[in-house]
């Protein structure tokens, strides 16, 4: 088979996941609904008429009096007794063997590893971004994410398929080494970590302000974790996402000097990814000995984030430097 056909077989792949994640972004939105209904129906108190004829003083009224109870609390939302939940989530994991179906397909096109370049990083990042969020249900319940997750592997997709798409070419010299393999996998690894963590905090910052009396119309919110378990979640995420960047920063050194026969010439990029490990360093840093809680830590990690997001995308196209062939 030509390189041609397995490039457009790829990109076949992608667009098939595409339209894949759409629906499971649609049933996440629905599960976010039936939420929202849940949490309706559990705050709304329940009447109970108690008969009292014959019962002392209340008798002699001779009528009945009405109480109200809440609800019972509703059973968790999770996958088993939500049908929207499970079938996003199945649509899900559809969408990522598609996704990884066509990452593969464009690595056997180009006979390499499929991230050599902005369209190539952003298919393996979003994937990768993806295979986590599935892969941590094992460890907690995300689901409540599966809206955002599914949304920004979109926007990802479109941007790179449309914005970034380059055909199969070969290597340029500074990359035709196995670093390329380490360090720019590696970097997905810890890209996607920071996007889970990212939303984890955005979530953690609505909660905060529902739980203080506000966004009283984000009713499905009542069946999220509370805002301190949110912003634990996030950290520990965070700190995934921080050990993989450190190797990341540590293995583009070692690359650096192979390649150009120094470890750190201050490149724009590589300006930017220690920016970016010094946001996260701090964020950490803060949170564990200057009691950085609450609003305050959710908002360093999306400024962390920010950066990430930066760097892939400002830096890589309007920057000039010894990686611009990240841009291709």
């Amino acid at each position: 088979m030509t390189t041609a056909a397995l490039a457009s077989y790829s990109l076949v792949a992608v667009y098939s996941a595409m339209a894949i994640y759409l629906f499971a972004f649609i049933a996440y939105t629905l599960d976010l609904a039936r939420r929202s209904a849940l949490a309706t129906a559990v705050n709304t108190p329940v009447a109970e008429v108690v008969s009292t004829a014959g019962v002392g003083k209340l008798a002699s009224a001779g009528g009945t009096v009405v109480l109200e109870r809440p609800a019972a609390p509703a059973e968790p939302v999770t996958r088993r007794n939500n049908p929207f939940a499970r079938v996003a989530f199945a649509l899900t994991v559809l969408g990522f063997v598609l996704h990884v179906g066509g990452d593969v397909l464009r690595g056997v096109a180009a006979h390499r590893v499929p991230w050599a370049n902005m369209f190539e990083f952003s298919l393996t990042a979003s994937a990768i971004i993806v295979g986590v969020f599935i892969f941590v249900q094992i460890w907690q319940p995300l689901m409540f994410l599966g809206a955002y997750i599914t949304g920004f592997v979109l926007i990802v997709l479109g941007f790179g398929t449309v914005g970034f798409y380059v055909d199969v070419v070969p290597l340029p010299p500074a990359l035709q080494s196995y670093w390329l393999v380490i360090h720019v996998f590696v970097a997905t690894l810890g890209t996607a970590f920071f996007a889970v963590g990212a939303g984890l905090s955005i979530v953690q910052l609505l909660q905060t302000r529902r739980e203080h009396g506000g966004l009283p119309s984000l009713k499905f919110m009542q069946t999220f974790p509370d805002s301190v378990k949110l912003e634990n979640l996030a950290y520990r995420v965070v700190v995934v996402g921080f050990v993989f960047w450190t190797f990341t920063l540590m293995a583009g050194a070692i690359w650096a000097e192979h390649a150009w026969g120094r470890y750190w010439g201050w490149d724009t990029k590589e300006v930017w990814t220690f920016i970016i490990w010094t946001i996260f360093a701090g964020y950490i840093h803060a949170r564990a000995t200057r009691g950085w809680r609450g609003s305050r830590s959710a908002w360093l990690a999306l400024v962390g984030f920010a950066a990430v997001m930066f760097n892939f995308t400002v830096v890589n196209l309007y920057f000039h430097g010894l990686h611009a062939y990240s841009g291709l």
